[in-house]
């Protein structure tokens, strides 16, 4: 996967971890990375959040940023846009490059919503009250902040359709939010009696409707035709889609994982799993549940959605002419469809 990110980042000109730079080097958010330092030693989520912008180990935070700027490049200048081919950096224009940028702060400003924690389910061990409800405050204020970014950024665009497309997968992300936030509010819940086509309706929204109308926005900025933006969009939404079921099925296919490795009873094989099973022996099984799931049917099949998402995403890029960002997003596919 690092590979992967790697080399397509040479395609688009420059790597990803800098597309915010102009953001995260701002007055304003180094005042609230001050502030977030008052927080070591307790367990506030908003320092881990705060550590993988730093660290990025897996290359993961900035990936949707990268696929909008390889799918730029990827389709490249329309007929209606060749008079103003002066406009374009390495092949992408600048109006697709800050719509990268606006992906990534709306996607950020979500990650560090995410991390408000109920003061009310709250342990003597996570740190004192006083410093988590500051922590909650600083999660939502510099969330706010990113997010109000990005707005600004996205007017200045000038483009209404691009408004409407990128406002649209925002409130995509709140609805997913609340429904994962909503289940996840009773301890040791077990999923509702759902079907997989639920799980991808719930994880189009709160998973794949950034990156898939980022992707036709990218289009749009570049006057595309109707045909180009929806193969954008069904790219962007089967590749993330592929994508969190590859992220789902770490804990059951990852070699050397240990009985202990946490996953979530909301993840693919799970659901498929239960799906499978049937609802009453799924219930008797909670306690055995990973080495159960392992054993079933959920996760071959959850590997097999995978697959298919996969191969959805690469049917959509059959729409644009070869060239090296195509390649690069066909790989992004390969790295997240490949299961040892």
């Amino acid at each position: 996967w690092s590979q992967v990110v790697s080399e397509a980042e040479k395609i688009v000109g420059y790597p990803t971890s800098f597309m915010s730079l102009r953001c995260l080097l701002s007055d304003e958010l180094s005042n609230i990375a001050m502030q977030v330092r008052k927080l070591v030693g307790t367990k506030h989520p908003l320092l881990d959040t705060a550590r993988g912008f730093v660290s990025d180990s897996r290359n993961n935070l900035q990936m949707r940023g990268l696929v909008v700027l390889l799918i730029s490049k990827a389709a490249g200048p329309s007929t209606a846009e060749l008079s103003f081919q002066h406009n374009m950096v390495s092949g992408i224009y600048s109006s697709q490059r800050s719509l990268a940028e606006i992906t990534e702060l709306i996607h950020t400003a979500f990650l560090v919503h995410r991390g408000i924690v109920n003061i009310g389910e709250l342990k003597s061990c996570d740190g004192p009250l006083k410093d988590m409800q500051f922590g909650n405050k600083m999660a939502v204020l510099s969330g706010d902040f990113l997010l109000a970014n990005a707005c600004t950024s996205l007017a200045q665009l000038q483009n209404t359709k691009v408004v409407e497309l990128i406002s649209s997968a925002i409130g995509d992300l709140v609805q997913g939010i609340y429904y994962e936030n909503s289940k996840s509010s009773e301890e040791n819940c077990l999923t509702d009696d759902i079907g997989i086509s639920t799980w991808k309706e719930q994880v189009f929204l709160s998973h794949s409707a950034l990156l898939a109308k980022s992707c036709q926005a990218a289009m749009e900025l570049a006057k595309h035709s109707a045909e180009i933006q929806d193969m954008a969009f069904q790219y962007g939404k089967h590749m993330s889609m592929s994508h969190k079921l590859h992220s789902d099925l770490q804990p059951f296919v990852k070699e050397g994982s240990s009985d202990t490795m946490a996953f979530s009873l909301n993840s693919a094989p799970a659901v498929l799993h239960q799906e499978f099973l049937g609802r009453e022996a799924w219930i008797k099984q909670i306690r055995e549940l990973q080495e159960a799931i392992k054993a079933g049917k959920g996760v071959t099949s959850a590997i097999d959605l995978c697959r298919c998402h996969g191969n959805r995403a690469l049917a959509a890029l059959e729409r644009f002419p070869p060239s090296e960002a195509r390649a690069a997003l066909a790989n992004i596919v390969y790295a997240v469809t490949r299961f040892p």
